[in-house]
């Protein structure tokens, strides 16, 4: 098949968590938990991805993403539909291993990246209580 190594793992359970906003991948023993906001920023689709290495556009403000639907394309990939209307990325099963079994290093990268150029994860830019409304000092 094209786009698709032989030895690409198929997950055997795909679920869609809504309320806790997460993608479960089952791989027979090893099972994932791929939250919709990392799928998101890690879109493979050509405007997020730009078309040659350097010209990504960091994908910011997505903490509040919702995964509306899952679609098979072909055998080898999902299309992932966002509540932000963006659908044009195609998951292949390669790619949803390969963020699967990175996860840790590409989020924490993916933060360093949005800390970097000073962006946000929450879509809203409204104006933030001052670090006062979580503390409750008397």
């Amino acid at each position: 098949m094209a786009g698709m190594e032989k030895d690409t793992p198929i997950p055997e359970v795909i679920r869609l968590h809504t309320k806790s906003r997460v993608l479960e991948l089952g791989y027979g023993e090893q099972s994932f938990r791929l939250d919709f906001e990392y799928l998101r920023v890690f879109t493979p689709s050509a405007e997020a991805r730009g078309h040659a290495p350097g010209q990504e556009t960091l994908q910011v403000g997505k903490r509040n993403v919702d995964l509306l639907a899952l679609e098979p394309v072909g055998t080898y990939a999902l299309k992932l539909v966002f509540s932000d209307g963006h659908d044009s990325g195609l998951y292949t099963w390669d790619l949803l291993h390969n963020l699967a079994l990175h996860h840790d290093e590409l989020w924490a990268e993916y933060l360093r990246l949005v800390e970097a150029q000073g962006a946000s994860r929450d879509i809203d830019d409204t104006p933030r209580h001052s670090g006062s409304s979580c503390s409750h000092h008397h």
